[in-house]
């Protein structure tokens, strides 16, 4: 029966390209080859305990209980909805329109100001990036555009400029 799972795990080693994984299924089979686990946890470079967990995850669920369970980490402070309303806020309001003094650029700042006066959920700009970041979200560089230029008086100013640049233009002192 050990030979079988021993078989079993040198096979599951050979497969799997995780590392993690792969010293799990390396801890048990120095087990069952009869290291204790205090040398295993030497020749891994864990704890004894770590060790001890891994064979115990094996006892309970053979090589399938070796697996790595999905973490599900920390929950976010934003619903999905309230995500998707600053979402459409960020995109189709400026910062003077929710009510924040003389704004037409969002910044991280006035972002996190926004979600705590909306939703009462406190934010660092570094957090609001990152949320930004999985909202599919990127940095750009606010341009600015004169709605009113006037393309020909532009060209009249660009060829004065581009002449007194040469030093060929009248300059006024």
């Amino acid at each position: 029966m050990v030979k079988q799972e021993i078989e079993s795990l040198r096979n599951a080693m050979k497969n799997t390209k995780d590392k993690r994984l792969y010293e799990r299924y390396l801890s048990v089979l120095l087990h069952l080859e009869g290291h204790t686990y205090m040398d295993i946890a030497k020749i891994i470079g864990r704890n004894r305990q770590t060790v001890m967990a891994y064979f115990h995850s094996y006892e309970e669920g053979g090589i399938s209980g070796l697996q790595m369970k999905k973490t599900t980490g920390k929950p976010e402070k934003l619903s999905k909805e309230q995500q998707k309303q600053l979402a459409d806020t960020i995109v189709n309001k400026t910062p003077a329109e929710v009510g924040f003094e003389a704004k037409y650029t969002w910044t991280l700042q006035l972002i996190a100001d926004w979600i705590q006066q909306e939703f009462q959920q406190s934010f660092t700009p570094k957090g609001v990036s990152k949320m930004l970041h999985r909202l599919g979200f990127s940095y750009t560089k606010a341009t600015y555009t004169l709605a009113k230029a006037d393309p020909d008086e532009q060209g009249v100013q660009r060829s004065h400029f581009s002449s007194v640049e040469k030093g060929t233009g009248e300059r006024s002192h």
